[in-house]
């Protein structure tokens, strides 16, 4: 031993402390569990971009010793990534626990959430898909309007056009018109307070000046919101008869939200979205939220909710993403939307469907990745619908679907595909807006809750939930068809084999087709199956600094 030299002891030896060891250990076992298919399709994507574009990538693959220190470098990546999502959840759960909300993480599996609002029976539900079916159905209900008409947005444009076919239906002289003889009162988000952000506070308040000037129309702008957040619920409540809740925001701002099932190509970004239509016991929780929030901005209190009547057979649960420390209704916040989400997953036994815009939250992963690489059955699937970025026709999932390909390796029990709307030779991308699930065809929800930290956390969200059998299975056949261009009678009743013989094949050929530069001959796309390293190890990062 060298003169001077610390005599290795109980904690300390050559090859470091026990916690340097097992953090070593920890990176070994990380680099190995790395799928192998997973990994090599990396590795690919290093060496040659696919061509999206028709181009021919002629460029040789590197050296091995390259080849190499690009696989070294995912895997550290990877694992740095998952660090800072446990992180993340470590937040969630002190953050959680601190106000009495860790039941919302580690939930029972299966059940309706617990506390308020409950669940209530006697509802009546239609799934309105697509702005064309959902936007003249708001107003033509907004037209009976007796009493009053109590809207909740992210943002509104006072010219959107609620109907198309005909003489057009502008949003504010609609409202206008209204509001000559019932109550019209607008609760909107206040807009970003930087204006680095769309919609910011002055264009905000420029939208509202143009929606109320020389009308009776009331709205008020809500800045209660978390630094960073927003409110980005979408409710519309007529004389507490019927709501309106979903995702379907009236605004063209990002895109128009007027689409219709068959998605014809547009020359601009097509819109896939969804709402729901409500009667029922469930009106009234939608309709005392509005009041509640009213109150908080504007000090004003409204008249009680009228009791709504029985009008169907459904029960419905309203939930709802409300931050703690917002509203002093309720200084514990609300965080009803991801207990129910963990629930519905956790007992999952057949399949999960989820369409959704975003699909960052490390939460669902985690009971995600749990699912498919522990199935509760042999041919047990994860089908996902989500957007696509507009350059690369690449996943936006911040790594989070490069997760779950791991977890499945090569038994095929995921898929993730995305839309487009086709003309010849040429296709535009279909933004994938709605916030569906559907799991075991017993278990729905829909609303304006995005599957991230900002829906699950810290913006003020609401969806609905039903563990109706027919409302599910009617519903996930209707969106199959839109997607698989079939009609609704052709659309196989089992999910499986509707996966496995339909979404499959099509989907893979399409990303192949897409690929090679080749005109689409359906909507449907595979996304492609890569992870991405930008996002295996800054989508984390950005979670903390943007969603969390």
């Amino acid at each position: 031993m060298a003169p001077g030299a610390k005599k290795p002891t109980a904690t300390t030896s050559r090859r470091g402390s026990p916690a340097r060891i097992a953090n070593r250990a920890k990176w070994d076992r990380s680099l190995r569990e790395i799928s192998k298919g997973d990994e090599e399709t990396f590795l690919r994507r290093c060496d040659r971009q696919p061509k999206l574009s028709g181009q021919v990538n002629s460029k040789s693959p590197p050296p091995e010793p390259i080849r190499q220190f690009r696989r070294l470098l995912f895997a550290a990546e990877c694992w740095f990534g998952d660090e800072v999502s446990r992180q993340i959840c470590n937040h969630h759960q002190r953050r959680l626990r601190r106000i009495g909300w860790e039941r919302a993480l580690k939930p029972p599996a299966g059940g309706w959430t617990a506390g308020e609002p409950p669940m209530r029976a006697g509802n009546a539900v239609d799934v309105l898909i697509d702005g064309a079916q959902a936007l003249p159905a708001m107003m033509a209900e907004l037209r009976q309007a007796r009493s009053h008409v109590h809207l909740t947005g992210w943002h509104f444009s006072p010219d959107f056009p609620l109907e198309r076919d005909g003489e057009w239906v502008i949003l504010r002289n609609l409202l206008a018109e209204l509001a000559e003889r019932v109550d019209v009162r607008v609760l909107v988000w206040a807009g970003a307070p930087l204006p680095l952000f769309r919609p910011s506070r002055l264009q905000v308040r420029k939208m509202r000046k143009r929606l109320i000037e020389h009308t009776k129309i009331e709205c008020a702008l809500d800045a209660k919101e978390r630094p960073m957040h927003c409110h980005h619920e979408k409710t519309i409540v007529i004389d507490d008869r019927v709501a309106f809740v979903g995702g379907i925001d009236l605004t063209s701002e990002s895109g128009d939200r007027f689409d219709t099932n068959e998605h014809p190509a547009r020359a601009d970004v097509g819109w896939h979205d969804a709402c729901a239509r409500i009667e029922g016991p469930a009106v009234e929780d939608v309709a005392e939220h509005f009041r509640m929030r009213w109150r908080e901005v504007t000090g004003k209190t409204l008249a009680p909710v009228g009791a709504s009547p029985t009008v169907g057979d459904l029960a419905v649960q309203v939930v709802r993403t409300v931050p703690e420390h917002v509203y002093a209704a309720i200084p514990k916040g609300d965080f009803s939307i991801l207990e129910s989400y963990l629930r519905a997953i956790q007992a999952a036994e057949r399949f999960i469907y989820i369409e959704n815009q975003f699909l960052w939250s490390p939460e669902v992963e985690v009971v995600l990745r749990e699912k498919i690489a522990n199935p509760p059955q042999p041919d047990f699937r994860v089908l996902l619908v989500l957007p696509s970025k507009p350059n690369t026709g690449v996943d936006d999932t911040r790594g989070t679907l490069g997760g779950l390909i791991e977890a499945d390796g090569e038994d095929g029990r995921l898929l993730a595909c995305t839309l487009f709307a086709r003309s010849g030779n040429l296709a535009d991308r279909i933004y994938v807006h709605a916030k569906i699930a559907i799991i075991d065809d017993n278990w729905l929800t829909l609303g304006s809750a995005n599957l991230n930290e900002h829906s699950l956390f810290n913006d003020t969200e609401m969806n609905i939930v039903s563990h109706d059998p027919d409302l599910a299975l009617r519903t996930r056949l209707r969106l199959w068809a839109e997607h698989l261009e079939l009609p609704l009678e052709q659309v196989p009743v089992d999910p499986i084999q509707v996966i496995d013989d339909l979404w499959k094949p099509i989907s893979k050929e399409q990303l192949q087709r897409r690929t090679d530069g080749q005109p689409l001959t359906h909507r449907l796309v595979r996304l492609p199956h890569v992870s991405r390293r930008s996002g295996r190890l800054l989508g984390p990062i950005t979670g903390i600094l943007v969603d969390g």
